[in-house]
């Protein structure tokens, strides 16, 4: 019996922590080293460390979005502590009242209960649209 959560359970955490808004509870996910990669990010970032982690979570709680995650597809690989997760965040603005889907994939590795390394393929364009104010 592992004392630990299996990688798919601290996805879950992830994306109803992302959806909750709920920084603090998102940066225990993480471990202390652990490096997050946007390789398509305009230009591509790199997290390092949990306290990089806090930084990018930051600004969480006042974004003017409600969303869910849906259409969530786990998929195991021969690695045990490493899993591929396709889902979509849907949700709208609450300033403007603009819907938005967001298709994301994500490439965890968990271990230790933690994140250790991830690798998120965002529609970040997309993100971007959905967080614009209605007048520019």
């Amino acid at each position: 019996m592992s004392e630990f959560a299996s990688p798919r359970v601290v996805f879950q955490r992830l994306i109803d922590g992302v959806t909750a808004r709920r920084p603090e509870a998102l940066l225990r996910l993480y471990a202390e080293d652990a490096v997050v990669v946007h390789p398509l990010a305009h230009p591509a970032t790199r997290l390092e460390g949990r306290e990089a982690v806090r930084e990018h979570f930051a600004g969480l709680e006042t974004l003017p979005l409600e969303m869910t995650a849906r259409n969530v597809v786990v998929h195991q690989t021969a690695d045990p502590e490493v899993i591929i997760a396709e889902f979509e965040y849907a949700g709208r603005n609450t300033e403007t009242g603009r819907e938005f889907v967001v298709p994301n994939i994500f490439v965890l590795r968990v271990r230790g209960g933690r994140i250790v390394e991830s690798r998120d393929y965002h529609d970040h364009p997309g993100l971007a649209r959905a967080l614009e104010r209605d007048g520019g």
